[in-house]
């Protein structure tokens, strides 16, 4: 199978492409290496991805991005430094490679920076998106997987989330990007016979995972002894999802869209297991053997008080089964931080 990635030198991409190309897979990734956060953590996984060692030596961005498409490129892998909402760039790739599934994780991801840049996230999440199904639509690409997130359940109050419940509350513009791309996914494949499964991912964590995200800021400044910014009581919580298990729903996803058709689902891809912040810090605290020094704050808006996955339509319809429990998991992220954060 030729598989092209959208983000897939990324946290879940590049653990991704890593298990398409142990499969046998041909692997396309389409990544910008976006300022969001450092370029070189990316190109670290995108190496890591294929199998290379990581020691690259950085002098600038564009130079660096351009020696690592050549130091990665080969039959089986092709890096294209480029941006999803560039209809002329995309042009060119869809013409290049015959493609038989996209699976598009690429967005501009978090809660509090989309209310700051609200328009940002509509140009990349949602053109971005109609970008591909366009080119989807005219390459005859028949099969495509999107990224979508629980943050589309707002604060929904019944527990555990379903994919029927109603999502039309969200609370940031962030989920209503993903939201937005959700009900367009229908559109395409109502109208041009895409076979589509959109897979709400709920909070995933594990190597490789943001800099800036909860679980990786927290173990960095708890092992640093500096204080960790805590936004509220410590009672809102989360359906923390190792990446391994989300690797395994994605994949198995792409097997169950490859043998049916007439497809549009919306999949839950969780844990199941919901963890409180408090719960949080406590379990990164025993595995560190160091004790937070909060800085405590008020509760940002956008955040939702919890999230918690159904995945009865994952394990029924795909035969999806995560295996990693949080302790488990944080033990797992915790060494490979240490292990490739050694002045820590």
């Amino acid at each position: 199978m030729n598989y092209l990635i959208t983000g897939g030198s990324g946290f879940i991409g590049s653990h991704l492409a890593e298990n398409l190309l142990k499969s046998g897979h041909t692997v396309i990734n389409i990544d910008n290496f976006d300022d969001f956060y450092d370029y070189s953590i990316k190109i670290k996984n995108t190496l890591e991805s294929v199998g290379l060692p990581i020691d690259f030596q950085l002098s600038n961005k564009n130079e660096d991005i351009h020696k690592l498409i050549e130091v990665t490129k080969s039959e089986k892998y092709q890096l294209y430094y480029q941006d999803i909402t560039n209809k002329e760039a995309l042009l060119e790739i869809f013409s290049q490679h015959k493609i038989d599934m996209v699976i598009h994780l690429a967005a501009l991801a978090g809660v509090r920076p989309s209310i700051e840049r609200p328009l940002d996230y509509e140009k990349v999440n949602i053109l971005g998106a109609l970008q591909l199904w366009e080119m989807c639509r005219d390459f005859k690409v028949g099969k495509f997987i999107c990224a979508s997130s629980s943050s589309v359940y707002g604060n929904n109050e019944k527990t555990p989330f379903a994919e029927t419940d109603n999502v039309d509350h969200p609370i940031s513009p962030y989920a209503a990007t993903k939201k937005s791309v959700e009900v367009l996914g229908h559109v395409y494949h109502h109208l041009y016979g895409i076979d589509m499964i959109q897979l709400r991912f709920f909070t995933v964590y594990g190597p490789r995972q943001r800099p800036d995200l909860a679980i990786h800021k927290f173990t960095r400044l708890m092992l640093e002894e500096k204080a960790i910014p805590f936004f509220g009581d410590g009672n809102t919580a989360r359906d923390y999802t190792f990446v391994d298990d989300i690797i395994d729903g994605v994949v198995k996803a792409a097997q169950y869209l490859q043998q049916h058709s007439n497809v549009y689902e919306i999949i839950n891809l969780g844990e199941s297991e919901v963890i409180t912040l408090n719960q949080m810090l406590e379990t990164i605290s025993r595995t560190t053997g160091k004790q937070p020094i909060l800085n405590k704050l008020p509760m940002q808006p956008g955040d939702v008080q919890r999230t918690n996955a159904n995945i009865s339509k994952a394990q029924s319809l795909i035969g999806y089964q995560p295996t990693t429990n949080f302790q488990n998991g944080i033990k797992i992220f915790v060494e490979w931080f240490l292990r490739t954060n050694s002045k820590v």
